[in-house]
């Protein structure tokens, strides 16, 4: 079978991470891309990868790469993404995928036309964990889906000018961990919320500090979330049916879950490996590519950036650049 030749565009920490991990049948690591010579070179050299460019553009015109992988800063995804697409490459992009929806959408509909796979890094998604609750969740034996509780705080240094608050960054807790949150719930959820309500603190700089959710949907069901930058929280995330509940702990990159039933009785869920879950992005992305299917996950990445146009419309907060 074919080896997908991927790229990488960006390449700061999630990169690093990226290219440490990178192990996946029919994928090969090809190119790496800054806007640096030496950054480029040096980091091909690093993680043993045979091409670097010093150019965004010198990369995506190298015609033996398929499928590019986006780790620059939210803020520049759309603008790389719609690059990517017209030169005819697949693209798996860094979370927040783009900045909102119209974005995406118009990234979507380019993909579409280019008939090439466009993915967010959302490894909630990919992690096999998931598609075993999700056999669980689906089977019945639990009862209908009644609540699902999130929450995610981070203890940020409070420094106005880092990526985390600097507006001109696109900064705040949603972007950058109520992505998680808000993917969580809606991968349980059986349909797309249509009802929300939310508070939200602001921070000194204009960006989203902290926020509660409250998501409802015509199924009557409710999905309560809780983000904060200021305070440590854990990254739990409940999902209780009429018959149990189901808990995941640091739930992002979890392998691990239990099952409470209403006697008290705990049964422990295991699938997949934590520290594989970037391959299993990169593993699902190659597969749905050399397959020629579709990218089942791109419509709940969809649905949760129309919640956070929404969550950011009652707020008030709006980029400049977008």
């Amino acid at each position: 079978m074919k080896k997908l030749n991927w790229g990488i565009l960006g390449l700061g920490q999630i990169a690093t991470e990226f290219a440490e991990a990178f192990d996946v049948e029919n994928a090969v690591l090809y190119a790496a891309g800054s806007r640096n010579d030496e950054k480029a070179a040096a980091f091909a050299q690093k993680h043993a990868i045979g091409k670097s460019y010093g150019s965004y553009d010198a990369l995506l015109e190298d015609p033996s790469i398929d499928v590019v992988y986006i780790a620059t800063p939210h803020s520049h995804h759309a603008e790389l993404i719609l690059k990517s697409l017209e030169h005819g490459k697949h693209v798996l992009s860094e979370k927040a995928i783009t900045m909102n929806n119209d974005q995406l959408t118009q990234a979507m509909k380019l993909a579409k036309e280019k008939k090439l796979v466009l993915a967010e890094a959302m490894v909630i998604y990919h992690m096999p964990l998931y598609h075993k609750l999700k056999e669980i969740a689906q089977s019945g034996s639990l009862g209908k889906l009644k609540m699902i509780q999130v929450s995610f705080g981070s203890l940020k240094e409070e420094d106005p000018a880092n990526r985390f608050f600097n507006k001109d960054l696109a900064g705040g807790a949603l972007l950058d961990i109520g992505i998680y949150a808000l993917s969580f719930a809606r991968f349980f959820l059986t349909s797309q919320p249509n009802e929300i309500h939310t508070t939200m603190n602001f921070y000194e700089t204009g960006v989203d500090e902290q926020s509660g959710i409250l998501l409802k949907n015509d199924q009557n069901e409710l999905a309560a979330i809780s983000l904060t930058f200021r305070a440590k929280m854990p990254k739990t995330g409940i999902v209780a049916f009429e018959n149990g509940f189901i808990t995941v702990n640091d739930f992002p990159r979890a392998d691990k879950a239990t099952l409470t039933m209403p006697d008290g009785s705990v049964e422990t869920v295991e699938a997949g490996d934590t520290k594989q879950a970037m391959n299993y992005e990169i593993a699902d992305i190659t597969n749905t590519i050399l397959s020629d299917g579709p990218n089942p996950s791109l419509a709940l990445t969809h649905d949760v950036m129309e919640i956070m146009d929404k969550l950011r419309k009652d707020w008030g907060l709006h980029y400049d650049f977008e």
